[in-house]
């Protein structure tokens, strides 16, 4: 059975952990099937950063989150997908309002 658990990296008292698919038997560190993201606990504030869309696909292919990822996510919730129509067009400042063709005007 497939789990998405946390597999510890880092130096002796500096932990750091990747987000893991990974077959539950194997060990912590073992080989991995993907790397989903990473978990940094000592930064201020903890960084959870997570491919959010990869880790439903996984889902619904049958894979168990483990408990502490399960509580990462639910405290680190995916950012609400940005929507592009709601934000106002573009306008160029520099361009003309008034053209007229390729008649060019110059004034003395």
């Amino acid at each position: 059975m497939l789990t998405i658990r946390l597999s510890r990296v880092g130096a002796k008292n500096r932990p750091c952990y990747r987000v893991v698919v990974i077959e539950s038997r194997l060990p912590r560190d073992g080989r991995y099937v993907e790397l989903l993201g990473y978990y940094h606990p000592r930064a201020d504030p903890e960084v959870l950063k997570v491919d959010y869309e990869r880790v439903s696909y996984w889902r619904s292919k049958g894979a168990r989150l483990s408990d502490t990822v399960r509580s990462l996510i639910v405290r680190h919730p995916a950012p609400p997908p940005e929507a592009e129509a709601a934000s106002p067009p573009v306008v160029a400042v520099d361009a003309p309002a008034d053209t007229h063709g390729d008649e060019t005007q110059v004034t003395t």
